[in-house]
């Protein structure tokens, strides 16, 4: 069952892929890097289809894969890399929204999101993603890094072929893709982290637990000014408590002093796995 989940998700994924380039950015002449980038290049010069593009630099690249990354990374890739010239086959080339400006931030979001699914299953389309992970392993060269210069590589190439208008929205589309990602990784799943110093730690703390069901953690203190010794309560929590425990606190002691930061990751009880105990 876990397997089907995958291979539907993986699925999905590559469909939207396949809806962003025909649909939003191939149209448009804009490629945004990466395979699916070079194929629409390559398209225009050559005559060539693109999706015969991708079958073959994908051929290509699973075969690097298996060589330099192993056998691991190779599944990983292959699925992707075998169903992406499929459905870039099969899905309309149609131009579905006139506006190149619209048509490159929906295509660009679009493919954002399927990155991101792809990513979230361990998975990829093959393709520039690949080169990157063997200038890691072998040069110690950062991923990102790697990323850019070979997604760059492929814009340049859209200056050359296309115009200077199509160069800066591949360029723009790079960036909404990775903003897309970003956000999707962190931005919804962002915590609350408070620290609390009040007089009246014990009740907020026990409504902390028994009401909001979050764990405390006490902290010992000095304030520099009285040089006084206290404690500090530091609570996580999720967004939609917050406004529960602001009340709180605001019901036991209207006078306390409250630090809120916003974190984008939070692992153990109670977030990435649950306890039967607070």
């Amino acid at each position: 069952m876990k397997w089907i989940r995958k291979l539907l998700s993986i699925t999905a994924a590559i469909i939207l892929v396949s809806i962003c380039v025909n649909m939003f950015l191939g149209p448009h002449h804009i490629a945004a890097g990466g395979l699916t980038g070079l194929a629409i290049i390559l398209e225009q010069m050559l005559g060539m289809d693109r999706s015969t593009v991708i079958m073959i630099g994908n051929i290509i690249v699973l075969i690097v894969t298996l060589i330099f990354l192993g056998k691991e990374v190779f599944l990983n890739t292959v699925i992707g890399a075998a169903l992406l010239p499929v459905f870039i086959g099969l899905v309309p080339k149609i131009m579905l929204v006139g506006d190149t400006m619209l048509s490159m931030v929906v295509g660009s979001v679009i493919f954002g999101i399927a990155v991101s699914i792809l990513y979230a299953n361990k998975a990829s389309s093959g393709g520039t993603g690949i080169p990157p992970l063997i200038f890691k392993k072998y040069f110690n060269l950062n991923v990102s890094l790697g990323l850019f210069f070979t997604d760059g590589a492929v814009v340049l190439l859209c200056l050359l072929v296309f115009s200077v208008d199509a160069f800066f929205y591949a360029v723009s589309s790079i960036f909404i893709t990775s903003a897309t990602m970003n956000y999707l990784e962190n931005g919804l799943n962002k915590k609350k982290m408070v620290y609390i110093i009040s007089e009246q730690n014990q009740a907020i703390t026990n409504d902390i637990l028994y009401k909001i069901e979050r764990g405390v953690t006490i902290i010992p203190v000095v304030g520099a000014y009285g040089n006084e010794e206290k404690r500090m309560l530091m609570v996580t929590l999720d967004k939609k408590n917050y406004q529960q425990l602001l009340t709180i606190v605001d019901t036991h002691d209207k006078r306390a002093f409250m630090i809120t930061d916003t974190v984008s990751d939070v692992h153990g009880q109670g977030f990435t796995y649950e306890s039967g105990s607070v």
